[in-house]
C-alpha cells in the first residue's frame, strides 16, 4: 500500500458516502428512521466488496476479473481496513475542544441524575453481557470470556469504539472481537432508532412527555427526513480565526488536533514504560500495552483546550469548525467500518452474536422504562431518551431521539446530556474502562470485571434512585 492507494482509497470511500446520501434521498422508509449515509454507504460497500458479490461470484463459477472477489482491489480494502483505526484517535481528540470545561461541581448540579442513570446503563451492559458469557457462550459455544465486554464496546462505544479496538482484539487472541463489535453498534443504530421512536410515540400516549400531547408531534417534516437544511435555517459551519495567507484556519485546526494526539501517545507511551518497569517485568502482567491510543487522545485533548483557553488570547480555537472535522472522521470510520465487516466471523459465531444484541436491547429498555423515572427527578422521559439512544451506539442518536422529544429545547434535556458527557465518556462509552475491559479480562479473568462493574452498577443505582430519585 503507497500514497497513490491510500489516495484512490479515500476517494472511492467519498463515492460511496455520496451513494449513501442519494440511496437514502430515494428512501422514504431510511429516512423516517433517520439512518445515517455513511451507514447505508457502508452496507453499499459492504455488498459490492468480497463479503457478498465476491461470494456471490465464486458460488456461481464466475471468473470475470471485475466482479470476481468483488468490485473493490485489494489494496482499497486495506486502505479502508486502516482508516477506523486512525479516525478514532481524531474523534477522541476532538471530544472537548473547544468545549468550556465547568467545574465538577457544576456539572454535578446540572446533570448529576443523567450521570447516574447512563452510568448504570453502561456498567449494566458489562454485568449482563459477562453474565451471559460465564453462564451460556462460553461453556456451550466455546466463546473467548472477552466477548462479556462487546456490549458495552458495541453499543455503548459504537462504531468508533468497536474499531478503535481491533488492535486489542488482535494482540490478546480475540480475532473476531472486531467484526462481532462492529456488528453489534451496527445493529444498535438501527435498533435504537427504532425503538427509540416507538418507545416515544408510547410514552406521549401514556402521557410521560412535559412538552408532548399528541403523538402526531414526533413527526418531522420532509426537509429533516431527507437530512436536508431549510435554505432561510442554515447556519455557518465554523469561523475563521486565522487569515488564510498565514494559516489556513482548517490546517490550525488539524495541527491543533494533532498534537492531541501527539500528547494522548506520549501519555501512552509513559504509562507502559512505567508499567513495565514497576511490575510488568517481574510479574508478566500488562494492561496498559493492550490499550488503544484513542482514549488518551482524549486526555491530550482536554489538555490542549485548558492551554489554549489560559494562553490563546485570540482565541483561535473554533469550535465548530472542530464540531465539522469530527464529523467527517465519524463518516469515513462508519462508512470504511462498515465496508470491511467480516460476515464470515458474524456467521461463525451466529447465535453468541445474537443473543449479546438481544441481552443488551433488553437491558436498555428496562434501564429507561423502568429506572429513568426512579433516577431521574425531572423530564425523565426527555432525559432518559438521550441515554437510551447513546447507549444503542453513538452520541448522535441520542440527539436525535431528544430533538424529536423536545423539538425546541422547553427542557435542559439537552444541556444536562452535553454536561454529561464530560463525567461520562473518559470512563466508559469509549473511555479508558472500555479500552482496558478486554485487557482486564484477559489478565484477570471475567469473574473478577463482572465483580467490579457489578459494584459500579450498584453504586449508581443507589445514586440515582436514593439521592436524586427522591429530590
Amino acid at each position: 500500500m503507497n500514497a497513490a492507494h491510500a489516495g484512490t482509497g479515500f476517494l472511492v470511500l467519498g463515492i460511496i458516502i455520496l451513494a449513501g446520501k442519494i440511496i437514502r434521498i430515494m428512501s422514504p422508509p431510511l429516512q423516517r428512521l433517520f439512518i445515517p449515509s455513511s451507514l447505508i454507504g457502508g452496507f453499499l460497500a459492504l455488498f459490492l466488496g468480497p463479503e457478498v458479490l465476491g461470494n456471490i461470484a465464486a458460488r456461481a463459477g464466475i471468473e470475470s476479473s471485475l466482479i470476481a472477489g468483488g468490485l473493490f482491489p485489494d489494496y482499497i480494502l486495506n486502505v479502508w481496513s486502516a482508516l477506523p483505526g486512525l479516525f478514532i484517535n481524531i474523534i477522541f481528540a476532538c471530544l472537548f475542544l473547544g468545549k468550556k470545561i465547568p467545574s465538577l461541581k457544576e456539572i454535578w448540579l446540572v446533570a448529576g441524575p443523567q450521570v447516574a442513570h447512563g452510568q448504570a446503563m453502561a456498567w449494566g451492559q458489562y454485568v449482563f453481557g459477562i453474565l451471559l458469557t460465564i453462564l451460556v457462550l462460553t461453556p456451550f459455544f466455546s466463546t473467548s470470556p472477552m466477548a462479556g465486554a462487546l456490549i458495552e464496546i458495541g453499543f455503548e462505544g459504537g462504531h468508533g469504539t468497536a474499531a478503535g479496538m481491533a488492535s486489542t482484539f488482535e494482540e490478546l487472541g480475540f480475532k473476531g472481537g472486531t467484526d462481532m463489535a462492529v456488528g453489534l453498534a451496527t445493529v444498535g443504530i438501527f435498533i435504537g432508532v427504532v425503538l427509540g421512536i416507538i418507545l416515544l410515540n408510547y410514552g406521549v400516549r401514556k402521557g410521560s412527555s412535559s412538552i408532548l400531547r399528541d403523538p402526531a408531534e414526533l413527526r418531522s417534516d420532509k426537509l429533516q427526513q431527507a437530512g436536508i437544511i431549510d435554505f432561510d435555517s442554515r447556519e455557518s459551519a465554523g469561523s475563521i480565526t486565522t487569515r488564510p495567507e498565514s494559516i489556513e484556519p482548517l490546517s490550525l485546526h488539524l495541527a491543533y488536533i494533532a498534537v492531541a494526539i501527539a500528547i494522548g501517545y506520549a501519555l501512552l507511551q509513559g504509562v507502559v514504560f512505567f508499567e513495565h518497569a514497576a511490575w510488568g517485568r517481574k510479574t508478566g502482567v500488562y494492561l496498559f500495552r493492550y490499550i488503544p491510543l484513542f482514549p488518551l487522545a482524549m486526555i491530550g485533548g482536554i489538555i490542549v483546550e485548558k492551554t489554549l483557553d489560559k494562553f490563546d488570547a485570540h482565541k483561535t480555537l473554533n469550535r465548530p469548525l472542530i464540531t465539522r472535522i469530527q464529523g467527517l472522521s465519524l463518516d469515513i470510520l462508519i462508512a470504511s467500518a462498515i465496508a470491511t465487516l467480516s460476515l464470515g466471523v458474524i456467521g461463525q459465531n451466529l447465535i453468541p452474536f445474537i443473543l449479546l444484541a438481544l441481552i443488551g436491547i433488553v437491558w436498555n429498555v428496562i434501564a429507561y422504562v423502568y429506572l429513568a423515572p426512579k433516577m431521574i427527578p425531572s423530564y425523565w422521559f426527555e432525559r432518559g431518551i438521550g441515554n437510551f439512544g447513546q447507549s444503542m451506539g453513538m452520541t448522535a442518536s441520542g440527539l436525535l431521539l431528544m430533538k424529536i422529544a423536545d423539538p425546541e429545547n422547553k427542557t435542559p434535556a439537552l444541556e444536562s446530556f452535553g454536561y454529561k458527557q464530560l463525567l461520562f465518556e473518559p470512563v466508559v462509552g469509549g473511555g479508558i474502562f472500555t479500552a482496558a475491559s478486554v485487557p482486564l479480562i484477559f489478565q484477570f479473568g471475567p469473574v473478577f470485571v463482572l465483580i467490579l462493574a457489578a459494584v459500579f452498577m450498584l453504586f449508581w443505582l443507589w445514586l440515582g434512585i436514593f439521592h436524586f430519585g427522591r429530590k
